[in-house]
This record gives C-alpha cells, structure tokens and sequence, in this order.
C-alpha cells in the first residue's frame, strides 16, 4: 500500500480521535475516593490504620466488581496526609477537590475534619468521617458532611457514667491537650460529672492541660498529686498518654487512668511501656458492635491481619465500613456523581462489619455504640457495650 501525506494525516487523526475516545471511556469507568489521615507524625500508626482499612474496601470492592446503572467501574483511592496538621488539612481537601474526587473518607482528627468539610462542602463532595468525634463537625448543618462513630457528646457522658457507676471514682482530675477533640471530650465529660455526680459523692478535683505535642508533665502530675485523685481522665491522643503514664509512676501516682478513643489503641501499652499496669488504663472507643455483629467483625479483625501482617489499632473497620457505604450509596443512586448519590447517602441504610449505618438529619450516625476496653498483658480486653 501507498501512503501519501493525506492518508497519514487521516490515519494519525483517526487515532488522536480514538485515543480521546479511549481515555473519555476510561475516565468515565473511574471512582475516585479521597482518604485522609495523619500518615506522619506522633499518631502516624493510627492514621495508616485508617488508611489500611479504607485500602482493604476499595481492593475488595474491585475484586468483586462494582456494577452502577448497569456499567462497570473501577475505584480508585487517593490517599494524602495531613500529618494531624489543619492547615495541612485545608491544603489537602484543596488537592483533593482539583483532583475531582468524588468522595472522601476522612479526615482522621476533629482538628483536621473540621476545617477540612467547609472546602468539601463548598464543592459539593460528600464527606464520612470514620473517627472524629467533636460534636461540631455535625453542627456546622453542612448536607455534607457525615460520621459513622458516635460523637464526644455520647462518648464524654458514657465514659462519665462508668467513671462514678463502675468504677466508683470519687476524686477526679482532668486533662486535655487543648485539640478539638481532647478539649472536647474533656468538656463532655466534666459537664456530666458536675451535673450528675452529687449522687454518687463524685468531684473534679483538678483542671488541667497539655498540648498534643508535649512530653513533659512533670508539673501537672505534681500539681494533680496533691489533690489526692482516685483517677485522671485525659482528653488526648495515645501519643501522649503513653509518656504520661510512664511519668505518673515516676512520681507515684498509680491510680486509674481513664480517656477515649484517641487513647484506646493497641500502642498504648508500648508507649506506655513499665508505666502501665493490668487494669488501670481504661478507654472507650467510639464504636462498637452488638453480640449479633460480634462474628463479623472478627472475620474484619482477621482478614486485616492476612492483608497488612499487623493487627487493627482502632478505626480501620470504621473506616471499611465509611467507603463501602459511599459506594453503596452511589449503586443506589445509579451514579457516581456526588449530586445525584449525595441524598441518598443521607438516608441510607447500610450493613457493615460495624452494624447498620444510618444518618439522622445532622449526618451523625444513628444509635452510636460505645465500647469500653482495658488493657490486661498488654493487650485490650472489652469491659461494656454501652449507648
């Protein structure tokens, strides 16, 4: 065959155009779903965790097939870190929104939620948080905005209840890192105790504060010592739980320990290394599974375990949980596009290794469970379901 400069011209045109066809097609097949988390940093191994379970959804999803008004598509995770940082955080859901995602699970802290859902909501994509807890995420009223654990004004209150019912604490002191959400819980919780702990003899008999980078409490512990606590309930990460428990032995203070699920992981008998005894640490995670969810989520606990060789800290099944949901609003839409998937994620019904998930009209998850753990040989044990 001849080739002339018009059939090359037409051949290399009929080839830009398929081309362009090709990646339309391809482009149209795809899901992109923003995680977010703190993958650096002093609570990197809870943000990886988030991210490993978010990574465990997607993998399975895409194994199975994800069928959306009849069409095949492939989702795609695009994971960024915000090093628990909230300018960070605003600069990543930036990213994100450019990158024309059309969901995002996360972030991993209050903090970073928090100013991160006015960028998502001002674009119209909808966010699940599967663990942050201040109440005021929910309260800015942003349609999209949702959390798939129960807030600091369940959590705060519970934790407050089995301090002065089950635990028979008299003599509290408190601490917070100052964050959103250790302040935060901390304030839930103080305000139960002043409401409600004149019947059982309960008091705060301390206030004080840290910061979520500090390393050094030398001069509170003295200064709670001296009050003569039966326990400290701090409002924090696992970060610094950890190096404060080691410093209340130094000073012999070998009372309870109480706080929640910033402080509820797996690490924190590390952290805490000598300075942690069976039983004294008590923590809730602000999740949690009825006895009917119990098999489920061991088969979760196991199959994360095959996938990633290491154990789940705290929220990986909560955050499983936050993209599969999103991915089965958009089935039930019949579309990706966060418009059209965006209501009827507000009133889905979703069964996941965590229990059922629904939103009320705020976007916080319906019949939160809590759970309360303590650590026995280095190892968390589960003391109550509560609600």
């Amino acid at each position: 065959m001849q080739f002339t400069t018009k059939t090359v011209c037409q051949a290399l045109t009929l080839a830009f155009v398929a081309g362009v066809g090709a990646t339309s097609a391809h482009a149209e097949d795809i899901i992109k779903i923003g995680h977010v988390a703190a993958t650096s940093g002093p609570i990197a191994h809870l943000g990886k965790d988030n991210e490993n379970g978010a990574r465990m959804a997607v993998e399975e999803l895409n194994a199975k097939g994800v069928l959306i008004g009849g069409k095949k598509y492939k989702v795609v995770m695009q994971a960024e870190d915000d090093a628990g940082d909230p300018k960070q955080a605003t600069a990543v859901a930036q990213k994100l929104v450019d990158a024309k995602v059309q969901g995002v699970i996360g972030h991993e802290t209050s903090g970073t939620t928090i100013p991160a859902s006015r960028i998502y909501y001002d674009a119209g994509i909808p966010q699940i948080t599967p663990s942050a807890s201040s109440p005021q995420y929910t309260r800015q009223r942003y349609n999209t905005t949702f959390r798939n654990i129960a807030n600091d004004e369940q959590l705060g209150p519970a934790l407050a209840r089995y301090a002065m019912q089950s635990m028979q604490a008299k003599r509290i002191a408190v601490v917070d890192d100052r964050t959103s959400y250790g302040k935060g819980l901390a304030d839930e919780f103080v305000k139960t105790v002043k409401k409600t702990g004149a019947a059982s003899g309960t008091t705060i008999v301390s206030t004080q504060f840290t910061n979520d980078k500090a390393t050094d409490f030398s001069a509170i512990l003295t200064a709670i010592k001296a009050t003569k606590p039966d326990m400290i309930f701090f409002g924090g990460m696992d970060a610094v739980a950890g190096p404060m428990l080691r410093q209340m032995k130094q000073l012999g203070i070998p009372i309870k320990f109480m706080g929640g699920d910033g402080m509820c992981s797996d690490s924190v008998p590390r952290l805490a290394g000598e300075g942690m005894s069976d039983g004294q640490v008590i923590c809730a995670e602000a999740g949690g599974v009825e006895p009917s969810q119990e098999k489920g989520m061991a088969e979760f606990h196991a199959r994360y375990k095959k996938r990633f060789g290491i154990e789940v800290q705290t929220y990986a099944p909560y955050t499983y949980d936050a993209l599969m949901t999103m991915v089965d609003a958009m089935q039930k839409a019949g579309s990706p596009d966060p418009a059209k998937y965006l209501p009827v994620l507000a009133k889905i019904s979703h069964k996941g290794v965590t229990g059922n998930i629904a939103f009320d009209a705020r976007g916080d998850i319906q019949n939160g469970v809590l759970t309360i753990f303590t650590f026995k040989d280095a190892k968390r044990q589960k003391l109550a379901v509560m609600k």
